[in-house]
């Protein structure tokens, strides 16, 4: 039986195919944990981002006052 028949040689190309089939599905799902973690990662440091922005807005509103405080001591 050197030979294989036409039905052996389907069988054999499925079971490869589900093979692959399976390794893809594990990739994928390792591929979705990637995607979660680097989203979630990215929502910290835009939220990190939104609240340093926020002190710098009020560290130069602060200064603003300051200076324009400063400036009216000196005319007046």
């Amino acid at each position: 039986m050197s030979n294989p028949t036409q039905i052996e040689q389907l069988i054999e190309r499925v079971e490869r195919l589900l093979l692959r089939y399976e390794e893809l599905q594990r990739t994928n799902a390792l591929l979705a944990e990637q995607v979660e973690t680097l989203a979630s990662e990215r929502d910290s440091l835009k939220s990190r981002l939104s609240a340093a922005r926020g002190r710098v807005d009020a560290l130069l509103e602060r200064l603003s006052e300051t200076a324009g405080a400063d400036s009216n001591k000196g005319t007046a």
